[in-house]
């Protein structure tokens, strides 16, 4: 963490953004996923966010540094940069900067070394690199199935799922399957409940041999309302009357089957895809 003590964070504007840079010597993808999980925690103020990845040498840094303090110069207030930087030098540049700066790996590595009794090997992009290239290469096939297995399609090749999403059109079954294959690994089907189904007691013959795999999501009927209206505006697919019956019916048929359903209405594909590797105890095939 900088060790900085000037400038100080100007007050509090609530109606104006506050600049916040992600800096990395790698993607970026690591200390913005954290930068954005303390500032959520600030719901009434506003920030502007700029990524700044691959800063891997003394140019890039001093080119970072450039940036953020123009950006101070511009706007009146002091940005704030969430950095992961491993060069320790890369470091001392960029903490010269006009801001806040919280540096991950300095906060953290330094308790780490005392722990294990050893000294980390300080080398560059390894938190999204290739060293498990089995791990890659799984969850590359395992998005490629998920595409392939999406919306129905390719129902021979279910025995190959280790999840099958099941739901009426447009509850969130595409981007979590996507999600979980992308960052974990899992083969993810998912197949769309429409009107005749949800009428039928029972599932779809081609779920049935399937059951151990299966996990539903449902979405708050209003709100699925305003999802199918923007897809098709003044449509029977976005009558509320019809989509209230639809999720209704279509929570009873999967619960009578004994199918898990999620409310997907209000949290995120991140914590969809964390609820369902928790209840299923499905393995994630990290890299």
């Amino acid at each position: 963490m900088s060790s900085f003590i000037e400038p100080m964070l100007t007050p509090v504007q609530p109606d104006i953004p506050r600049s916040v840079f992600f800096v990395s010597d790698g993607t970026g993808v690591t200390v913005e996923t954290l930068g954005h999980s303390l500032l959520s925690q600030f719901e009434t103020l506003s920030f502007g966010y700029v990524i700044i990845p691959f800063v891997n040498s003394e140019e890039k840094a001093q080119e970072a540094v450039r940036r953020i303090d123009a950006e101070a110069e511009r706007c009146g207030l002091t940005p704030i940069v969430f950095s992961s930087l491993v060069d320790e030098r890369l470091r001392q540049i960029v903490d010269s900067a006009q801001a806040l700066t919280l540096d991950f790996f300095s906060a953290f590595m330094h308790p780490l070394e005392e722990a294990l009794g050893t000294a980390s090997s300080h080398a560059l992009g390894r938190a999204h690199g290739m060293r498990d290239s089995a791990g890659y290469l799984r969850r590359i096939d395992a998005v490629n199935f998920a595409l392939a297995a999406d919306d129905g399609l390719n129902t021979e090749r279910y025995h190959e799922a280790q999840l099958i999403l099941v739901g009426l059109s447009r509850v969130g079954k595409t981007p979590t399957s996507l999600y979980l294959a992308l960052q974990y690994g899992i083969f993810v089907a998912n197949y769309p409940l429409d009107e005749d189904d949800v009428g039928r007691e029972s599932l779809p013959r081609i779920l049935q041999d399937y059951r151990d795999r299966l996990f539903g999501l449902t979405v708050d009927p209003a709100r699925l309302v305003r999802i199918r209206s923007e897809r098709r505006p003044g449509s029977g697919y976005a009558d509320p009357q019809r989509v209230r019956r639809e999720v209704e019916k279509a929570q009873a048929l999967l619960r009578a089957n004994g199918v898990t359903v999620l409310d997907s209405t209000s949290i995120s594909v991140e914590e969809i895809a964390a609820i369902i590797l928790y209840q299923t105890g499905l393995s994630p095939a990290l890299p």
